[in-house]
């Protein structure tokens, strides 16, 4: 095989790709043109969601998704420690508390036995929301989450930024695609280059609830309108008194609470519907690569435990547990295999021990991180690239 580099994650531009963000950066509009409510339709038509929010980035999605539900100091948030820190980090922005509940070690996702015994010990409205996370493109039970959200009265921003693509199967044997908000009040995705869709950056919200819409595009753009019938002040103020037109005019605009410049630009939004094209394809892909990874090492003495294949994951990433991960880890590096490590425990990070959280507080998310190591996965990885992946690691391991 000719050597190269093998990234855990990678991007594919197409030349379809190139030609459509040429286009875009040729046109009159390189941001707030019409490919962002272009990309926004189409995006949401392919997850089946109502309504769809393109914004900068995934933390700029969670920030807005926190900000829309009125999210504010002394309220608690219920989240995963196994995610990037954004996921948390949105809570902390409002003032409010995060809460971490540990993972199923079978399932790597929000443990929702341990979210149910949290919630029945709790004061009543001591919680107001759930972020679960799709970790690696695997599916959170939605439903059962939402059973559970009701009871005690709490919202859900799913984070879905692995999972473009993926699926639960609920109680009527129908498949419940990440993000269409059958269930979340509101879903997150990320266009990062290592995602299924690449803007470069970029992120989307998606929902079925119009006000939560309408608000969003608001908080995206500093907190204005531009919508007549949402005018707070005095017509006059716009036209002048001397002027008597039923119309507001075409300029005038409403800064009506405080938000902030999350917008994603035209040329972005041309690269994600380009690729949006190709997201099915993609998927397929790998899952493909996730198959042969899981045929590969099932038995394996090395291995503590795998993604495996499962119904609807979207495999954003594969991830497999292993003994001497750090010499495993060191000794793929010299072979320009370049794994990576999802997640350390965001608990354990040093701002969030400043908070109270400390080692021994989530035991299964603590034990994961020890062992965990995502392969490259990404859909221009080759056969023979991912052949030699396997081989090296078995070598390393000799078995």
């Amino acid at each position: 095989m000719k050597k190269r580099s093998i990234p855990y994650g990678k991007q594919q531009i197409t030349d379809q790709d190139v030609k459509a963000v040429v286009e875009a950066l040729t046109s009159d509009f390189l941001t707030q043109g019409p490919r962002i409510k272009e990309f926004e339709v189409e995006f949401a038509k392919y997850v089946e969601s109502d309504f769809a929010v393109a914004v900068s980035n995934g933390t700029a999605a969670l920030h807005l998704s926190a900000l829309s539900l009125d999210l504010r100091p002394g309220q608690k948030v219920i989240t995963s420690p196994i995610t990037f820190s954004a996921s948390a980090n949105c809570i902390q922005y409002c003032g409010a508390e995060v809460v971490f509940v540990d993972i199923d070690p079978e399932t790597y996702l929000l443990d929702l036995d341990k979210v149910t015994e949290l919630l029945k010990k709790s004061s009543e409205n001591e919680f107001v929301g759930i972020i679960p996370v799709d970790l690696a493109g695997r599916a959170v039970d939605l439903q059962r989450l939402r059973e559970i959200a009701d009871e005690y009265s709490l919202w859900i921003i799913e984070d879905s930024c692995h999972a473009p693509g993926g699926f639960f199967v609920d109680n009527q044997s129908k498949k419940q695609f990440c993000g269409n908000g059958s269930f979340a009040d509101m879903s997150i995705f990320s266009f990062h280059p290592v995602k299924h869709i690449a803007a470069g950056e970029g992120g989307m919200i998606t929902t079925n609830d119009e006000k939560l819409y309408n608000r969003l595009l608001d908080l995206r753009t500093h907190g204005i309108t531009k919508n007549p019938n949402r005018f707070v002040n005095e017509q006059s103020l716009a036209v002048g008194k001397q002027h008597t037109s039923p119309d507001w005019p075409e300029w005038y605009m409403e800064m009506q609470e405080l938000g902030y410049n999350y917008r994603l630009t035209d040329f972005q939004a041309a690269l994600g519907q380009s690729q949006l094209k190709r997201a099915d394809e993609g998927v397929a892909k790998r899952r493909e690569i996730a198959a042969q990874y899981y045929k590969s090492f099932e038995g394996k003495s090395f291995i503590l435990g795998q993604s495996g294949i499962v119904y609807g994951h979207a495999y954003h990433l594969y991830v497999i547990e292993v003994n001497d991960r750090l010499g495993l880890y060191n000794y793929l590096r010299t072979k320009d295999i370049y794994c990576q490590i999802h997640y350390i425990p965001v608990h354990l990070m040093p701002y969030y021990g400043k908070l109270g959280w400390k080692k021994g507080d989530l035991p299964h998310a603590e034990n994961y991180y020890k062992s965990c190591l995502s392969l490259p996965m990404f859909p221009s990885l080759t056969e023979e690239e991912q052949a030699f992946v396997i081989d090296t690691i078995c070598k390393y391991y000799n078995e």
